[in-house]
């Protein structure tokens, strides 16, 4: 199929539309824990990466530096995570998974799975299909893009 503008307009807006159907399903697993997706989304990032300081976590959410730090103040109410300053400079603040973060984002993690597969399983095998080769071509011309 040949690409035309219209095409392209229809795939930015289908982007959306499967965007803000992700953000439901996301929103509804992360609230059973009575967290935002933003806080799913920073304990998701300290889980992969360790401890990290707050800018760094700024960088990779692309959030600013204060929206960052206000979840993390909610987080470490909850027990969540843990801040400690750098011996060296300590206007640097490092931001680890607390015992508790790593027990409910286990669980949290497995539930999403969960979720996610319940909703896929509901397609046919033929439109499974199609989904996988169309994200392998998103996923594609995207990479190319960001090089």
């Amino acid at each position: 199929m040949e690409s035309t503008p219209n095409n392209e307009v229809e795939i930015v807006r289908l982007f959306f539309e499967v965007g803000k159907s992700m953000k439901r399903i996301l929103r509804k697993s992360f609230g059973c824990d009575g967290l935002t997706i933003p806080q799913g989304m920073v304990m998701n990032t300290l889980m992969r990466s360790g401890e990290m300081k707050i800018s760094e976590i700024s960088s990779v959410l692309h959030l600013s530096n204060s929206t960052i730090s206000g979840i993390i103040d909610r987080l470490e109410k909850q027990q969540l995570v843990i801040r400690t300053r750098s011996e060296q400079d300590r206007r640097i603040v490092y931001v680890k998974a607390g015992p508790h973060f790593i027990d409910l984002h286990r669980e949290s993690h497995r539930k999403t799975e969960n979720d996610l597969q319940k909703v896929l399983s509901k397609a046919t095998p033929e439109d499974m299909h199609k989904i996988s080769e169309g994200l392998v071509a998103l996923k594609k011309t995207l990479d190319q893009n960001c090089t």
